[in-house]
């Protein structure tokens, strides 16, 4: 079977006389420097995947699992008529008080590509990478849409974009152009954003659990094999991210590190009934991932969209959230995809602030302002923290 191998290629064994094959992290990293994760597909057997287990440079084996774009909502007559202006989300992080502009800060979006003559990104230097074997570009919109709000410049006289002084994007397109992919594609699109020296990598992606369910028990799978299996694959994939998140951290020992920032998820129900709510799942339930729910304006204040995931670490508008779109206009979609790249907008804004501002430009110190800033005034009564984190992200 097809399984996905992270090796940590600066790896070595203990050679001592107790070593016993064992793993010397603290030594390693001393003799060789920080991490070097490479992704891999490999075919195993049980017997060889057993053997990679004892592997010292092998960090974690999963299976692939299907991921796709946490697709938008359609907006409500409500929803539309609610934002004060097609730039709320901009004047909701305090984007539009902020002097900063992100300049001199790389920031990866790992989706579903980008229509790059887009006039959003004029004069922008965009590094494109194709993971999803459908070719550079988008043809789906999410992609674009996201990086509009990241660092998108005005378009038609309206503000899109958080950080407009980003000059250089990585692209990393791991969904094809119906929005789909694998563990696999997003995992290797990590660690390409790495490599080329991302300070901030967005996405706007989640696990299809119950769509792999699906896809077995239609092959003719017992539901319960079908469940079980597509259980131990999401483990497996949880460890592989977690463990890839510590690469992550690790290698700020000797760089400046990376913050990663995850959409939560579109799957809670609370129209249907206040008590079905989803928690958010991978990968922004990883462990260092920075997890996004979504809110929207409502007369009594911020409000968390029905649809958004509960237990994010923070919230950005998600509703209503007027883009970039294909051909080279805007339009307005909503969804935690939407709230993600107002995060990973104000994350840029807090490394150019910790660059000229004396902070150590570190991922932790940006990811502890990101965190310790975000306001939890704002909010309509009796808003459940666990639906809102620790408040709205806000621009320094």
């Amino acid at each position: 079977m097809r399984y996905i191998v992270l090796r940590d290629l600066r790896r070595t064994p203990v050679t001592g006389p107790f070593g016993g094959g064992a793993h010397d992290f603290g030594a390693s990293l001393a003799a060789a420097g920080p991490p070097q994760p490479r992704i891999d597909v490999e075919e195993l057997d049980p017997r060889t995947r057993s053997e990679l287990g004892s592997d010292p440079a092998v960090v974690a084996i999963a299976r692939p699992m299907p991921v796709a774009l946490i697709r938008p909502l359609p907006e409500s007559d409500d929803d539309v008529a609610a934002a004060a202006s097609p730039s709320w989300g901009i004047a909701a992080v305090g984007a539009d008080r902020s002097s900063l502009t992100g300049d001199g800060t790389v920031v990866a979006v790992l989706d579903t590509g980008i229509d790059r003559s887009h006039p959003a990104f004029a004069g922008m230097t965009l590094v494109e990478q194709d993971f999803s074997a459908s070719g550079d570009g988008d043809r789906a919109g999410h992609g674009t849409h996201v990086a509009g709000t990241i660092f998108g410049r005005d378009v038609g006289g309206i503000r899109i974009g958080v950080a407009r002084g980003v000059n250089r994007a990585l692209i990393g397109k791991v969904l094809n152009d119906q929005g789909n992919g694998s563990t696999f594609n997003v995992l290797s699109g990590m660690q390409w954003a790495l490599e080329q020296g991302a300070d901030v990598i967005s996405m706007s992606i989640g696990f299809d659990f119950p769509g792999v369910v699906r896809q077995w028990v239609d092959e003719g799978w017992p539901i319960e094999l079908a469940t079980a299996v597509a259980l131990e694959s999401y483990r497996g994939n949880l460890r592989m991210f977690d463990a890839l998140m510590a690469m992550i951290r690790a290698q700020e020992v000797l760089s400046t590190g990376t913050v990663v920032v995850a959409a939560a998820g579109n799957e809670s129900r609370r129209t249907e009934n206040p008590e079905f709510e989803i928690a958010a799942s991978l990968p922004a339930a990883a462990e260092g991932v920075l997890s996004v729910g979504a809110v929207g304006e409502a007369p009594e204040g911020w409000t968390i969209a029905p649809f958004s995931n509960t237990f994010p670490q923070l919230s950005a508008p998600g509703v209503a959230i007027t883009s970039a779109a294909i051909g080279g206009s805007t339009r307005a979609m909503s969804g935690t995809s939407m709230a993600c790249p107002h995060v990973a907008g104000v994350a840029a804004l807090w490394w150019e602030f910790a660059r000229t501002a004396g902070l150590p430009p570190r991922a932790t110190s940006v990811i502890a302002k990101t965190l310790g800033t975000a306001r939890a005034d704002g909010f309509a009564a009796q808003t459940d923290v666990a639906d809102r984190g620790v408040g709205i992200v806000t621009a320094p």
